[in-house]
């Protein structure tokens, strides 16, 4: 498994982290979601590599911006 974190701007709740984990997981091969919302980190675990543009597309769809892989 492999695991990248990313630098999320514009979550500031639950919600926020609820929609950006709900896109997220849509994503064939991620395995795991966890979103911090205070520090605006949002790590993805994967079975299988997941792109870095894949990610950054599910989190605009929920409406934010990925903003670094870190």
């Amino acid at each position: 498994m492999t695991e990248q974190t990313y630098a999320v701007e514009g979550m500031t709740c639950a919600h926020c982290a609820g929609a950006v984990s709900r896109e997220v997981r849509r994503i064939e091969g991620v395995s795991d979601v966890r979103v911090d919302v205070a520090a605006g980190t949002l790590t993805v675990g994967a079975t299988t590599p997941v792109s870095d543009d894949a990610i950054a597309a599910a989190v605009d769809e929920a409406g934010y911006t990925v903003v670094t892989a870190r």
